[in-house]
């Protein structure tokens, strides 16, 4: 399959993911805040497809979800689009630039799920601002830190797994020999 044609097709079937994945918790907002299954396919995609694509794919898919499913809420799903935006970009330009190796795998990971964090928590706190909630920008990242941790786990445990049995399949458009 042609790499655009591959990349096209990969993209949007992690789009499809980030609508899907988060019905496994029944839209209920606390436990998918809490699991972010919607997290994994945008991370994913920047490791796939590329920091560009995933970054596109991470932005939309908030927003989008939310006018399909009405869920999640929109000024959360404003703060999501920046977010998984920064996730799926910053997944894939580490990956392109950093050793194959699993541990730089993780290093990979972790410095996308900490970018976006810090830049989704950074959008939260503007949006709080303009909604008149004074609460400090240590208090919206310390949350957003907390309540993240059992999807940060699962993140941390799954997604090298897909990445690595992708990669071995020959799925992966961002490689620097393509």
């Amino acid at each position: 399959m042609k790499k655009n044609v591959k990349t096209l097709v990969i993209a949007a079937m992690c789009l499809a993911l980030c609508w899907v994945l988060p019905l496994f918790t029944g839209n209920n907002y606390q436990l998918g805040n809490m699991l972010s299954l919607m997290h994994i396919p945008a991370i994913l995609c920047g490791f796939v497809c590329g920091g560009p694509v995933g970054a596109i794919v991470g932005f939309i898919a908030p927003i989008t979800r939310h006018l399909i499913f009405n869920a999640p809420p929109l000024t959360t799903a404003i703060a999501m689009m920046f977010e998984l935006s920064v996730y799926g970009l910053v997944s894939g330009l580490l990956y392109r630039l950093l050793p194959k190796k699993l541990p730089w795998l993780y290093v990979d990971l972790v410095g996308a799920i900490l970018a976006g964090r810090i830049v989704g928590a950074a959008v939260k706190f503007i949006i709080a601002g303009i909604q008149h909630t004074s609460l400090g920008f240590g208090e919206v990242a310390t949350a957003m830190m907390v309540t993240t941790l059992p999807g940060t786990a699962i993140q941390l445990v799954i997604i090298p797994i897909l990445v690595i049995a992708l990669r071995k399949a020959g799925l992966f458009s961002n490689e620097k020999s393509l």
